[in-house]
């Protein structure tokens, strides 16, 4: 009975055990500081959340489908970029609108190399993170960009503004959330992408493009990608040409710890926004306690391992390998 007992707690543990340590985190935080539940502090942490969790959106569709995009952190870079010079240069409207198209381009470049190609996703991407780089370089010269008029746009809405109180960028991430949520569970692209990411020579029998589905959901992601970028640009109306970098393994992260696999066919858009938070809270939890920012790469790293751990727990049904 007690063996029986201790399997069961460990299932549960390897299913939950990521929220478990959430909520002890939580928990441990609030003792050491009392500013960590303040409604500015957790508004202020979803919002610098918001830039993160918009690009995971867009990951979990890719994770889902079966695949990696470890592009996403460069082509974010590319997206900032491109809409601040755009903006003095053709006007806000027309940049956002252009930025958009060549985003939206790189991904279905990068659709069609894994979807049609049948590429290794991890190879391509891995590949783009440095082309795109060297493409964003190129573009601006080397130079961070700035906008000539700070005072006198409206573009700063996207980043600075707030409705009814609320920050437009928190606006942006919860209703690209629900749209996305409601696309990936309610609708037959949605059921596409589990059955692709579950098994993908039984969907391509049963009739299901899996081309077609890997790369729309590349284009998914290029397109939060490119929201990504316009709330960046927006938020500080200037930018150095690697904002983005390194922001990939923070996405991918945050996907994980929301219960999607890396092996394909599970996972949700409203446990990715969870991940997300999870990541965010703990990261302003360990700044409030005293520790150096940098100090959330190891915590990063972590948190990653441990996800992984979990994921592939969760699919053998026992915490420890029965070889081991």
């Amino acid at each position: 009975m007690a063996e029986i007992k201790l399997r069961s707690a460990g299932r549960i543990l390897a299913r939950q055990g990521i929220l478990v340590a959430f909520a002890i985190f939580m928990i441990g935080f609030a003792l050491a500081n009392d500013r960590f539940l303040d409604v500015d502090n957790i508004l202020g942490v979803i919002r610098s959340s918001a830039i993160i969790g918009v690009m995971a959106l867009g990951v979990t569709f890719v994770v889902i489908s079966g695949n990696l995009d470890l592009s996403v952190g460069s082509l974010m870079s590319f997206s900032t970029i491109v809409v601040l010079d755009l903006h003095d240069k053709i006007g806000p409207g027309l940049g956002i609108l252009a930025m958009f198209a060549m985003t939206l381009t790189i991904g279905a470049l990068i659709g069609f190399l894994v979807g049609y190609l049948r590429l290794n996703s991890l190879i391509v991407t891995l590949g783009m993170l440095s082309a795109i780089h060297g493409l964003t370089l190129t573009y601006s010269g080397g130079k961070n960009m700035d906008i000539a008029d700070k005072q006198g746009t409206w573009f700063s809405f996207y980043g600075q503004g707030t409705v009814m109180g609320i920050p437009v960028p928190i606006l942006i991430l919860v209703i690209l959330a629900v749209v996305l949520s409601f696309l990936l569970g309610k609708t037959p692209f949605g059921r596409k992408i589990y059955a692709v990411g579950g098994n993908g020579v039984a969907a391509t029998f049963s009739g299901i493009p899996r081309a077609r589905t890997v790369f729309n959901c590349y284009l998914i992601s290029s397109f939060c990608v490119a929201t990504a970028g316009l709330i960046q640009a927006s938020r500080s109306l200037g930018s150095q040409n690697t904002v983005g970098q390194g922001l990939e393994l923070q996405v991918l992260a945050a996907v994980i710890l929301g219960g999607a696999s890396l092996l394909g066919g599970s996972g949700t858009v409203i446990k990715t926004v969870i991940g997300v938070l999870i990541l965010g809270f703990i990261q302003n939890g360990l700044l409030l306690v005293g520790l150096e920012f940098y100090f959330q790469y190891v915590v990063t790293w972590a948190i990653i391992i441990l996800a992984v751990w979990l994921d592939i727990a969760v699919k053998r049904g026992h915490l420890w390998s029965p070889i081991a």
